[in-house]
Formats: structure tokens, C-alpha cells, sequence
């Protein structure tokens, strides 16, 4: 990739059906061809929506217009840090899928188990190739956080000598709201309810189970790109392709209903003059963030949706039930135009004593539209010095 850092991918079967398939990354110095530099101090993330470990923690391959190291994984593995990810299923479902039925079963759960198969993966394979079975650091970034609350839950009933996991950081999402956000999270209860019943729906009908999400994200983002100032057509607003990309970055939440999870929540921060629409970005590059958006993935399994929904309301699921019970030291990581300072609670839940927190945070409250945003951490400028090198240095002391 660059100097002496390499990435290698691998496909791992994790069901009897066609789609039970994850994707394994490993980002690492090398010494000589296939011969990584033995190093103590490792990671294993998991993206969340949209997109996958690429998209997620690798997006400087993905354009030309930053420098290919300006990644988490490039960075940290060019610091000594052996990095390892995943590429969830849904990752994998091709765009021309019509039959989405298989995905019907595919909620947290899954996920989380999955995330334990590829950690035992990544221990035995850097114990192999010199560097040791230590317990690995688990990143988890907005919806992936929840998968690592969830697996961690999961693990910490089990032995000792059957986990995985030494240290935690969760970046930048919410699972439960305290007291003070009670309006979030009845907001969360209304679209739980309307998960659950267009998921009763589909469910009887056997029919489409997988969210289509991706799908306009991607085609925005090669319309920003190819076609720049053409018109959007109906039901989008009509812009043209290129400001309402930048508007889906800087202004996410309108276009996540009228009850988005936190206020003013958004991608990247924009730049605001007089208009209520933004002029750019301030902290990514426009093109830069249109290569994000055309990597889209298409598709992605509802049930987790519908179970995050559920979690942020307050049901009873088996996902947060022994969070007292986990340990292990942990890093929040929040920006302050994202998910920020609501993600705490859940993190405070942890019953580890070793807990600290890093919230990315330039505006005041009443300027959250503007604030650091919750792609920034992984895309901004600065972010190598704002988020990657405390989190970096987080992982030394511990």
C-alpha cells in the first residue's frame, strides 16, 4: 500500500448457505514478502452501516484525491499495530439480488458471533506468522460499536481462556439514551414500531428482508461525480447532483425522517453562510467524500435495524444484559456533530473501572449543526491528530 504496509484479505465461510460469508482484513508491516513485523500491539474493527472495512477505515484507496496513507488502518499499521477487520455479510449480497430471504434470520446476534470467528481467526493467524496470541483491541465505528457492546456482552460468560478481547473502543454510537434525552428516545420507540411492522409484513409475505439503503447512497455519490450539475429527480429534492451530496454529508439527518436519532446528526461538517443550504465541507474534501458515497454497499439485513430501533427504545434484548460484567479497559470515541456525548450511557454501563473518553467536539450545543461530524473521525483532515493518535496512544498505555 504504501512503504512497508501491506493489506491481505481473506474470505471465511461462517454458514451452510451461499451468502454465510464473511471478509477478513489484515493491514501490517512487513519485514520481507509474507513475513509481517511481529508486534504486540493489535486491532480488530468493525464498520457499521453502508459500508465496509474499506469503506470504513480504508476510504483514502478509494479516491485520488488524499494521500493513500490518510487511514486509521494505514496509519496504526504504520506505527507498529497489526490491524485486522471484517467485512459483515450483508457486505457481500450482489446489487442484481431480487431475493433477499436468506437475510431473514441475520439480526446483532449473527453479527456478533461472527465478530468472535474472526477474532479466533486473527489470534491464531498472528501467532503463526510471529507476533503472539495476545487478546486483540476491538474497534466497532457507529453501528459496528453495537455489534462490540453486543459481543462483548456475549463473551464475558464465557472462561476466561475463551475471550477474545483486551481492550474496547466504541466510536461514536448510541444504544440506550439516559434520563436527559427521554424525547430520543421515545423517538426511537416510533421507529421501532414502524420497523417491527413493516418487518410482520415482510416476514408473512417471505418477501424483500433487505433494506436497500446503499443503493441511492452509491448512485448519489456517482451522480456528484460524472454528473455533477444535473438535476435530482423526484423524490429527492431537485438539486443538482453535487450540492445534494454535499447536503446528504453536511445535513444527514434530513434525510433520515423527522426524528433522527440525535439532533442535527450528520456525516461530515459543512460549511454554512446565509443559506440554509451548505457552501462545502470544512473538514473533508468534496471529492473525496463522493468516492465514499459511490463505494456504497447495497444492501443490508434489516433485522439488526429493527433491533438497534428496539435497544435505543428500551426493550429487553439479549444484547446489553451483562455489560456490568465486562471489564476490559475501554476508549469512547465521539464526535461532537454525531452520536458525541449520547453515547455515553451506554458506555458508562461497562464495569470496568479503566474507562476514559475522547468527544471531538468545536461548536457550542446550539452550533451542533456544524460540529465535527460522525464520518469526520475516519475522513477529516486533522483526524490523524484529533482522533487516530489518541486512540493510538490510548492503545499503548493499556
Amino acid at each position: 500500500m504504501v512503504g512497508d504496509v501491506y493489506h491481505y484479505s481473506l474470505q471465511l465461510k461462517v454458514g451452510a448457505g451461499e451468502h454465510d460469508v464473511i471478509t477478513l482484513h489484515r493491514v501490517v508491516r512487513e519485514r520481507a514478502p509474507f513475513r509481517p513485523v511481529r508486534g504486540r500491539e493489535s486491532v480488530f474493527m468493525v464498520h457499521g452501516d453502508v459500508w465496509n472495512f474499506t469503506g470504513a477505515f480504508m476510504a483514502s484507496t478509494l479516491t485520488q484525491d488524499v494521500p493513500v496513507d490518510h487511514s486509521i488502518a494505514v496509519y496504526l499499521a504504520q506505527r507498529g499495530v497489526d490491524v485486522w477487520g471484517i467485512d459483515l455479510r450483508w457486505t457481500h449480497v450482489p446489487l442484481e439480488t431480487q431475493d433477499f430471504t436468506f437475510m431473514k434470520d441475520w439480526n446483532i446476534g449473527t453479527h456478533a458471533q461472527d465478530i468472535g470467528k474472526g477474532l479466533a481467526v486473527a489470534r491464531r493467524v498472528r501467532e503463526l506468522t510471529g507476533s503472539g496470541g495476545d487478546r486483540m483491541n476491538l474497534l466497532g465505528w457507529s453501528r459496528g460499536a453495537l455489534l462490540g457492546y453486543a459481543y462483548l456482552n456475549a463473551e464475558s460468560q464465557r472462561p476466561a481462556a475463551q475471550r477474545h478481547v483486551n481492550g474496547f473502543i466504541p466510536v461514536d454510537m448510541v444504544v440506550h439514551f439516559g434520563a436527559e434525552a427521554d424525547q430520543q428516545r421515545r423517538w426511537a420507540c416510533e421507529r421501532a414500531a414502524i420497523a417491527e411492522a413493516a418487518w410482520k409484513l415482510e416476514r408473512f409475505e417471505g418477501g424483500l428482508l433487505g433494506p436497500g439503503a446503499g443503493v441511492p447512497v452509491m448512485m448519489l455519490g456517482q451522480a456528484a461525480i460524472y454528473m455533477p450539475s444535473g438535476i435530482a429527480m423526484p423524490p429527492l429534492p431537485p438539486l443538482p447532483y453535487e450540492q445534494l451530496a454535499t447536503l446528504m454529508g453536511a445535513a444527514t439527518f434530513q434525510f433520515l425522517g423527522t426524528n433522527p436519532a440525535v439532533p442535527f446528526y450528520h456525516f461530515t461538517a459543512g460549511k454554512f453562510g446565509t443559506s440554509p443550504l451548505p457552501e462545502g465541507l470544512q473538514y473533508v474534501r468534496s471529492r473525496q467524500f463522493f468516492d465514499l458515497l459511490a463505494n456504497a454497499r447495497p444492501y443490508q439485513s434489516f433485522q439488526e435495524l429493527m433491533e438497534t430501533e428496539q435497544l435505543m427504545c428500551g426493550k429487553n434484548l439479549p444484547y446489553d444484559d451483562h455489560l456490568a460484567q465486562v471489564k476490559v479497559p475501554a476508549l469512547y470515541v465521539g464526535a461532537g456533530g454525531g452520536f458525541g456525548e449520547y453515547g455515553l450511557t451506554t458506555f458508562n454501563k461497562l464495569g470496568g473501572k479503566d474507562r476514559s473518553s475522547l468527544i471531538v467536539k468545536r461548536r457550542p450545543d446550539q452550533e451542533r449543526i456544524a460540529d465535527y461530524g460522525h464520518a469526520d473521525l475516519f475522513l477529516g483532515r486533522d483526524a490523524d491528530t484529533a482522533v487516530w493518535a489518541p486512540i493510538h496512544e490510548w492503545m499503548k498505555r493499556h
